[in-house]
């Protein structure tokens, strides 16, 4: 895996893939703080599913990314739109 820095400032990647890896980023980190202040459970669990959603868009985003498969691209690209 590389790092986040090296990822962003390779030229290989189109922009709006790392666009979208650094909105999707920021959302999980945001999401792991509020989980971490939350003292609720039920409340901790819902926020847990919430950050489920963007981590599985970059498990998605990241599989994609690594295929030479143009329809497998196309498919992660709409469901940003």
């Amino acid at each position: 895996m590389i790092r986040f820095k090296t990822f962003i400032s390779e030229g290989r990647y189109p922009v709006w893939t790392k666009a979208v890896t650094l909105g999707l980023v920021l959302r999980v980190r945001s999401l792991t703080s509020a989980i971490e202040r939350e003292t609720d459970p039920v409340k901790q669990n819902k926020l847990i599913a919430k950050q489920n959603k963007p981590l599985a868009y970059l498990d998605g985003l990241g599989i994609a990314v690594n295929s030479d498969d143009p329809r497998l691209m196309t498919s992660v690209r709409s469901k940003f739109r």
